[in-house]
């Protein structure tokens, strides 16, 4: 992923040099940068009816797998309504004012 990655920054005509070393230290560095670099977003929902992507971002975070952890076990009870994970401190008291 990061050679194919790195080919395609050495493609990429419209990109400056200072961009460029910046980019190349990233996704060699960085799996999910050479990922990130090589799908865009745009691309992926572009041709989707009636789907309009505004912005996009990547992150990722390195933790460890323990399948005994509660964490680890997602069940309909830990999703909302919406079919997003259900965190007590995405709402409730962090929403109010005053």
């Amino acid at each position: 992923m990061t050679a194919a990655a790195l080919r395609r920054l050495a493609e990429d005509e419209g990109i400056p040099d200072a961009e460029r070393a910046h980019a190349e230290g990233a996704v060699t560095e960085d799996t999910a940068e050479a990922l990130a670099y090589l799908v865009d977003p745009f691309d992926l929902v572009g041709e989707v009816d009636g789907v309009e992507l505004q912005q996009a971002s990547w992150s990722s975070e390195r933790v460890e797998y323990d399948p005994d952890s509660p964490e680890w076990d997602l069940d309909d009870d830990d999703v909302d309504e919406d079919g997003d994970p259900d965190d007590d401190e995405s709402e409730g008291e962090q929403g109010r004012i005053g």
